[in-house]
C-alpha cells in the first residue's frame, strides 16, 4: 500500500532505537525525509547512517538533544535544524518501576519533562506552520498505561494519560484542516530498552531470555497477544495514521496493545 508520504518531512524524537527508530525507518521506506534525536552524538550518527544506507536518495539528518534538558531544548526549538515539519512523532520517553512513596519531586519533573513537556514544546514549534500550510500530522507515542495506571509505574502512567490529553486538546486547533493530531496506546513492547533489561533479568537468574520473557508476558493475563509486541508493529500503525489515507482520524487514541482481555463477572 502507497502511503502517500514520498516528499514529507518528518522528525521523530528519541529515534536512535527501539520503537521511534521503528518509526523512522517506516517513514523513510515511504518516502519522507526524516530527522531523527537522540542524546549521545555516536549512537544518533550511526542511527542516521543506518536509516541513510537502507533508504538511500533522500537526505536523513540527525540532532543532538536531551529532552530532560529545558535549556538545550530551547536552543534546538531557536535553531533551524528541524526545517519544516510535515509530519511530527513525539516518541521520546522514559520509564521505570518505582513504588510510589520512593518517587521524589525531582523524579516527578524529570517524567514530566521528558515523558509530556517535549510533546508540549515540539508541537508548540510544528503545529501553527501545519495549519497554515493546510496539512500535517501530530503524532503522540502514548501507553495502555495511560488509561491502565500502574500500581508499581504511577508517574509514568501519569505523564501518559496526560500526553493523551494533551493530544486530545490539540486536534480541536485542528478544525476545518486537513491537519490531525492523534495518540498510539502502545502495549508491552520489546525495545531495546526492555530487551536489555530482560537480557539484565536473565542473566542475574542464569535463565533463558525466552523464559523471562514469558514470564513477564505471563504476570501480564490481561493479553490477548500473549507475547511482547514488536516495534515494527507499532511502527505500522504510526506510519498508517500519519499518512493522508487516515485523514478521517483525529483526536483519536487508537490502541495497539495486542487486545486486552476484559474481566466478566
Amino acid at each position: 500500500m502507497d502511503l502517500q508520504l514520498a516528499g514529507r518531512s518528518a522528525f521523530v524524537s528519541g529515534s536512535t532505537r527501539g520503537i521511534g527508530f521503528a518509526v523512522a525507518d517506516r517513514l523513510a521506506a515511504e518516502g519522507a525525509r526524516v530527522v531523527l534525536s537522540g542524546r549521545h552524538p555516536e549512537t544518533l550518527e550511526a542511527a542516521v547512517t543506518r536509516l541513510r544506507t537502507t533508504h538511500p536518495g533522500v537526505e536523513h539528518s540527525g540532532v543532538v538533544v536531551d529532552f530532560a534538558d529545558p535549556a538545550g531544548m530551547d536552543a534546538l526549538l531557536d535553531s533551524d535544524a528541524l526545517g519544516e515539519i510535515d509530519i511530527l512523532v513525539n516518541n521520546v520517553g522514559m520509564f521505570g518501576l518505582a513504588e510510589f512513596e520512593t518517587i521524589d519531586d525531582a523524579e516527578w519533573a524529570r517524567y514530566l519533562e521528558v515523558n509530556l513537556m517535549s510533546g508540549v514544546r515540539l508541537s508548540r514549534l510544528a503545529l501553527p506552520g501545519m495549519i497554515e500550510r493546510g496539512w500535517g500530522r501530530v503524532l503522540f507515542i502514548s501507553s495502555e498505561s495511560g488509561v491502565n495506571v500502574p500500581a508499581d509505574m504511577v508517574h509514568y502512567g501519569v505523564t501518559k494519560a496526560a500526553m493523551i490529553a494533551l493530544s486530545n486538546g490539540l486536534a480541536k486547533r485542528t478544525r476545518g484542516t486537513a491537519v490531525t493530531v492523534n495518540t498510539v496506546l502502545g502495549g508491552p513492547t520489546y525495545s531495546d530498552g526492555v530487551a536489555d533489561t530482560v537480557e539484565a533479568i536473565a542473566a542475574s537468574q542464569s535463565a533463558p531470555v525466552d523464559a523471562v520473557k514469558a514470564a513477564i508476558i505471563g504476570q501480564n493475563s490481561t493479553t490477548l497477544l500473549e507475547r511482547f509486541i514488536e516495534p515494527d508493529e507499532i511502527a505500522s500503525l504510526v506510519a498508517y495514521l500519519a499518512s493522508p489515507l487516515a485523514s478521517a482520524t483525529n483526536g483519536a487514541a487508537v490502541r495497539a496493545d495486542g487486545g486486552v482481555l476484559t474481566a466478566t463477572l
